[in-house]
């Protein structure tokens, strides 16, 4: 039950959280996180980048006006005289203060907005990219895997375009601060990045661990989401307490837990020791830069006024620097999830539905000749060499062994699945060469394992499509199944919502959801009617009216 990364691919991509493959890869994720930002929000995508561009001119200009303000108060002469001449700069220094902020209370705001947004729009494209894939990507344990991954990369979406604004704020804050700092002295700046680098290189390897931390625990955090979704939903509370299993799961939730955790105080641990040989190293490097300052300013090579600059610039350079490689690593590491949801959709159209274009009518034959169908990771066909003639009219009935492959057969004739051998011919034309959607518009399926829709009753029957005659084709479909006495016990009728949670709303039994669901086939008035067992969950004393085939 635990995932293991046989081909090694995704530990590798972990790994690859360098300093250089960092660099490399930040300007991609910027642009990636404008490309979905504008596709969700062209004007505010718009807004941030004007914001973040005038407050690294802001940014640059405040230092100018520091310059100016101390070397016009730490020169000699009068003192009211110097107070007039620092007058501009710190009228220039305030005024650049105040857009800053305002233009941070916008660029947050924007933000805000943004974030919600792309997430949406990421788990909206994921579930496109699922709806639109052939139905054998769902027997692949790769797809499911990776589907699983794409989940979490949906979710953290939102986060890259925050990641992406502090990048471009604290490169625009570097930009500024390096022009500052090289018109004080050209030496400073190089020893300053140098002296940066080992706590760069610290938080690189730290993000580097916990990624990989939380890769290794991939397949115990699966594990928890299925063993939460049976422990707290009420699909299986009866079996739990009747089969006294509740020490058992609960036992198995605390073991995976164990272990996700050995992995991140691991995980924790030496990401903090990799930050404490940064930091100690970082330290006597801007111990060196500051010992630079002193020495330019004994040796006359910088003024007072010069040096007061520097501090406040190299302090500007410096918390930029840290910054720049703590979110590059954080945005980074957000990638790779990011790479996981890419990676899924370009898997997802692999395996997209590209069939032919013909509109098939109402079915007057099916012809099923020498059909093979096999299994994604299956060793044994399914079915194997199966040849049957349907007609219009008639009621064919599919009689077998569980397991004999009659619910892959009624799909195969449905044109859900294609079959991996001969062909199934609607009217002479291969299911494979219609119009998927067409198709299915002519198939009314019941099947074993039917959706309970929390949706009210008319909807649960339409399907989302009702027809021109309105409520009154409902009824007659309800009436077929017999579920319209089902329907007339109910407190609001068809507007009842079948969902016992929600307010209002009703739970029906194993018997009634089955009237329900043969009610939605009825409803479809299709060419092909397949029922998969549907009397499973009927008393002996019920009936459902015939309907064509």
């Amino acid at each position: 039950m635990r995932y293991v990364d046989l081909t090694g691919s995704r530990e590798a991509a972990g790994r690859s959280i360098r300093m250089r493959d960092m660099a490399r890869r930040l300007p991609q994720l910027v642009r990636r996180s404008l490309a979905l930002a504008w596709r969700v929000d062209p004007r505010a995508t718009v807004g941030l980048l004007l914001c973040q561009t005038v407050t690294g001119v802001m940014q640059a200009l405040g230092l100018v006006a520091i310059a100016g303000t101390l070397t016009a108060l730490l020169r000699s002469g009068d003192v009211y005289h110097r107070l007039l001449q620092a007058w501009s700069s710190v009228a220039l220094l305030a005024g650049a203060a105040g857009v800053r902020a305002l233009l941070g209370i916008t660029v947050n705001w924007l933000s805000s907005r943004l974030g919600p947004l792309m997430s949406r729009e990421a788990e909206h494209m994921l579930l496109t990219g699922c709806a639109e894939v052939e139905l054998c990507a769902y027997d692949d344990p790769d797809f499911n895997r990776d589907r699983e991954a794409a989940d979490r990369g949906a979710q953290v979406t939102g986060d890259l375009i925050n990641e992406g604004q502090d990048l471009i704020a604290s490169g625009a804050s570097f930009l500024a601060g390096a022009i500052v700092l090289t018109g004080v002295h050209w030496v400073l700046l190089p020893l300053l990045v140098a002296a940066s680098l080992p706590q760069a290189l610290a938080q690189v390897s730290a993000a580097r661990v916990r990624y990989l931390a939380n890769l290794r625990s991939n397949g115990d955090n699966r594990m928890l989401s299925v063993l939460r979704w049976h422990i707290y939903t009420k699909d299986a509370a009866d079996q739990i307490r009747a089969g006294t299993m509740a020490d058992f799961l609960s036992g198995r939730y605390r073991h995976t837990v164990a272990r996700i955790n050995r992995e991140d105080r691991a995980a924790a641990d030496k990401g903090a020791r990799m930050s404490l040989v940064g930091a100690l190293c970082g330290g006597l490097g801007s111990a060196v830069v500051w010992a630079a300052v002193v020495w330019l300013l004994a040796t006359g090579r910088i003024t007072v006024g010069h040096a007061g600059t520097a501090v406040f610039a190299l302090q500007t350079v410096g918390t930029s620097v840290r910054g720049l490689v703590a979110v590059g690593a954080r945005a980074v590491r957000t990638g790779l999830y990011m790479d996981d949801w890419t990676g899924f959709l370009e898997k997802a159209g692999g395996f997209r539905m590209r069939r032919g274009a013909r509109r098939p009518e109402s079915p007057k034959t099916i012809e099923v000749k020498s059909v093979t169908h096999r299994y994604a990771g299956k060793e044994h066909d399914a079915l194997s060499d199966v040849s049957l003639t349907l007609r219009r009219g008639e009621v064919t009935a599919l009689v077998g062994f569980n397991g004999s492959g009659k619910s892959t057969l009624s799909k195969l004739v449905s044109g859900l699945y294609l079959p991996t051998g001969g062909q199934v011919l609607w009217d002479g034309v291969p299911t494979g060469d219609a119009d998927p959607q067409a198709l299915w518009q002519q198939v009314a399926l019941v099947p074993q394992n039917y959706a309970h829709w929390p949706l009210t009753v008319r909807e649960n029957v339409t399907q989302g499509q009702p027809t021109a005659r309105g409520d009154a084709a409902v009824r007659e479909a309800c009436e077929a199944a017999d579920a319209d006495e089902v329907v007339d016990k109910l407190g609001a009728g068809l507007d009842t919502l079948l969902a016992r949670e929600w307010l209002n709303g009703e739970e029906l039994s194993g018997g009634q959801w089955q009237r329900i669901a043969l009610a939605r086939a009825f409803f479809r008035q299709a060419g092909l009617l397949v029922l998969d067992e549907p009397t499973a969950n009927l008393d002996i004393y019920s009936s459902c009216s015939p309907a064509g085939t």
